[in-house]
């Protein structure tokens, strides 16, 4: 049967992350004969380059583990996840999802989830500029319709939460000196980048349960209801200004159900 061309290029791509499959069919030397070591060469190559491009984009997660037992990972994450775009920053998206299913990473309880906020950091990093919401125009809202609205998060808006403490982890591993963690507990972590910088906040519970219905699509007054659910201490005005002022809004709109 002939082969297509889709064929072909899909049996390159596996042969190149695949170091057990054999050499794809018509690739020869300019001599036209086939050298199995070249292409090995090359194959090696690449894999090298999918490697480098998850420890840039995972340098944390490469200092938790060490270098040795990151490039082992990387490379069974690459033989089985080729580059879905031309544009490396995007390799990686589901890094974390792997290293959660990834049995030798099973140690290190914590990682999947440190790695996620280095892809939530470079989403927000390159994500489209857009103007945060400004407190005078939280101010502007009458007070009666607050409840019913709903937030349009700004562009660059994550939130990673965890049972552990990822935020204190990431942060403590930004200087080349690394300090203990204080307190080991659950952890809602903000990643946003309203301006140029990318900021990392860790929430409080009760904030951090708030932002997380607000980008599920609740409104303003059910979600406070559910912060106030897990705790007791939730400030409904404090949270909502910080938010805001963190620019991790872009707006807010009617619910469906408030007539304006």
């Amino acid at each position: 049967m002939t082969m297509t061309f889709q064929d072909s290029q899909n049996a390159f791509a596996s042969a190149l992350l695949h170091p057990d499959l054999p050499l794809p069919h018509g690739i020869t030397t300019a001599r036209g004969t086939a050298d199995p070591l070249r292409f090995a060469i090359y194959r090696n190559n690449v894999h090298v380059s999918l490697t480098m491009a998850l420890a840039q984009r995972f340098p944390v997660t490469q200092r938790l583990v060490g270098s040795d037992f990151f490039t082992g990972m990387a490379r069974v994450y690459a033989a089985d996840h080729k580059p879905a775009s031309p544009l490396m920053m995007h390799y990686g998206d589901d890094f974390p999802a792997f290293i959660a299913a990834f049995p030798p990473a099973a140690s290190v309880a914590y990682l999947a989830d440190v790695a996620q906020i280095e892809v939530a950091w470079s989403e927000a990093y390159h994500a489209a500029d857009g103007p945060p919401l400004e407190i005078a125009q939280l101010a502007a809202i009458a007070p009666e319709r607050i409840a019913d609205l709903v937030v349009i998060p700004h562009l660059s808006t994550r939130l990673v939460r965890s049972d552990f403490p990822v935020g204190s982890i990431w942060s403590a591993h930004q200087d080349e000196t690394v300090m203990p963690v204080g307190e080991w507990r659950a952890e809602a972590v903000l990643i946003v980048r309203p301006e140029m910088q990318v900021e990392i906040r860790i929430l409080p519970e009760g904030d951090g349960e708030f932002l997380a219905c607000l980008l599920g699509g609740a409104t303003l007054g059910d979600a406070a209801e559910a912060a106030f659910a897990v705790a007791a201490d939730f400030d409904f005005g404090s949270a909502l200004t910080g938010l805001t002022m963190l620019g991790a809004f872009s707006a807010f709109e009617p619910s469906e159900g408030e007539v304006s």
